[in-house]
């Protein structure tokens, strides 16, 4: 774990109200695994750091895509380039991707793009076939194609049909896990849920990336338990990655 100053290469808007930033950071990305995470210190006006997931890995250089839901994220999304900002990372724990595994389907409901850019990077030079599912309300809102790695097979969904198939990841993503070694996701927590309720129907091992508040990121505060089958877990330090079918759902209201 390494804490310190990053200066800011680039800070594009992709989409309405979301944002990628490039950093320079040899020591976390020495470090950086698909599915970890940084503490973002947004501002002297917010007292707590933001969580990000880390989106991409490039030489020295991290990224990573956020939206723009509060002051926080409001005050990332106007740092220019030169400008430099304070992260803690990497932290939490990411995906793993079995030896086995050949075939993965990769399932990205809206920003739940932003850990599993990094995952279909690091599955692709593992030589593993990469299939995406990629979700958005509308065209507008879905990640860039001209962004996305080489050599990865992309199926979009939007809700008002604007883009690729009409209506969500989770409306198609049965014709599509049966070919799947593994099964990774990321998105809000309703489509977890209706995961959740069709998971003895898929078969297949899920690694899910989730996002609730925290306080510290380095599992000092306790803000971030969960219930799981195990007893209660931090994402924190314990995830942000679970198996699907260890986590309790009924009982999550932190996200």
């Amino acid at each position: 774990m390494n804490q310190g100053k990053a200066p800011i290469i680039s800070n594009t808007e992709l989409m309405p109200g979301a944002y990628l930033v490039w950093l320079e950071s040899p020591e976390i990305a020495s470090e950086a695994q698909p599915g970890q995470f940084v503490m973002v210190c947004c501002g002297e006006e917010t007292l707590l750091r933001r969580p990000l997931s880390i989106h991409q890995q490039d030489g020295g250089r991290i990224a990573l895509l956020f939206n723009v839901v509060g002051k926080g994220t409001q005050w990332l999304s106007e740092r220019q380039a030169g400008e430099a900002i304070d992260l803690l990372g990497p932290l939490g724990n990411g995906f793993t991707i079995n030896p086995e595994s050949n075939n993965l389907l990769l399932v990205a409901g809206g920003m739940g793009i932003a850990p599993l850019r990094f995952l279909a990077d690091k599955a692709i030079e593992q030589g593993c076939s990469v299939k995406l599912l990629l979700g958005g309300r509308t065209a507008a809102q879905l990640y860039p194609d001209n962004l996305m790695p080489g050599g990865i097979d992309i199926i979009y969904t939007t809700e008002d049909g604007t883009s690729g198939e009409k209506g969500m990841v989770t409306d198609i993503m049965a014709d599509f896990a049966g070919q799947a070694d593994q099964i990774f996701a990321c998105g809000p927590l309703p489509m977890y849920r209706n995961l959740a309720e069709n998971f003895p129907q898929l078969k297949k091992p899920v690694q899910i990336s989730l996002e609730v508040r925290m306080g510290c990121g380095r599992g000092i505060c306790y803000g971030c338990t969960v219930k799981t089958r195990r007893g209660l877990r931090q994402v924190c330090t314990d995830g942000p990655v679970f198996d699907l079918g260890d986590i309790l759902w009924d009982e999550l209201s932190q996200v």
